[in-house]
């Protein structure tokens, strides 16, 4: 299905006006971003991953593949800190029926145990979409773009215009608010985006710690549900892969 969706995207996709391509980024660049992402900290890189050359690919790629992987996995924080605080709180929408049956009153990692496995191989299975539309090159190509590790735009979602079905909403930007933006605003909000993120992915490592380990983090004892099954493997609970 996944190969059938890519030679639509490659036959019967709108051809794009070229664009200037993105000046792919070097330690001194990522050290300017930093001042400008945390004037305090500044630039912070003790492990030399900024000055490695991944796979043995150039350093710009390496970078660039390092400025995707945190813009990615922010934005998954982001959303999974909102998530833990939403099944946290039992919010269930009435529309959902495998949400509602599912039992209150549990941490949210047991909210995903208690799920039907069907439900779980949804989700993943929509995941991997995702993450193969992303780094199609036929899909990039079709609308002017490169791959992140080839001058491309780090953090860029590609439109599902190139699907052979029509889609209502893109992943990104689905209502087109920032569309006509300026590039200073968007530069802004890149910014944002990534301290965001960050700031997620620490909140969300304190719930799952403190639910793991009561009393780990002062500031969430008493307010975080326990749990007490695998959180670093969460396909171990009703999960099988044949």
């Amino acid at each position: 299905m996944l190969s059938l969706v890519s030679q639509s995207a490659a036959f019967s996709a709108p051809a794009a006006p070229a664009r200037a391509a993105v000046q792919m980024m070097d330690v001194s660049g990522l050290e300017a971003q930093a001042s400008k992402l945390n004037p305090v900290v500044g630039y912070f890189d003790p492990l030399k991953l900024g000055e490695g050359e991944f796979w043995g690919d150039s350093n710009a790629a390496t970078i660039g593949f390092l400025r995707e992987s945190e813009i990615k996995h922010g934005r998954v924080a982001m959303a999974g800190f909102v998530g833990y605080i939403v099944h946290a709180n039992d919010i269930r929408f009435p529309f959902d029926k495998i949400a509602t049956s599912v039992p209150t009153g549990l941490a949210p990692q047991a909210v995903w145990d208690a799920i039907p496995e069907a439900a779980k191989w949804q989700i993943i299975l929509t995941i991997g979409f995702f993450e193969f539309w992303r780094e199609n090159s036929y899909v990039l190509e079709a609308e002017g773009e490169k791959h992140y590790m080839r001058g491309g735009k780090p953090g860029y979602f590609p439109t599902f215009d190139a699907l052979p079905h029509p889609v209502p909403f893109n992943l990104f930007d689905p209502f087109k608010l920032s569309k006509s933006a300026s590039p200073e605003k968007k530069a802004s909000g890149l910014l944002k985006e990534i301290n965001n993120g960050r700031l997620a992915m620490i909140g969300l490592f304190g719930f799952l710690s403190e639910s793991q380990v009561p009393g780990s983090v002062p500031a969430l004892t008493g307010i975080v549900r326990p749990y007490d099954g695998e959180i670093m493997g969460p396909f171990t609970a009703d999960f099988s892969i044949f």
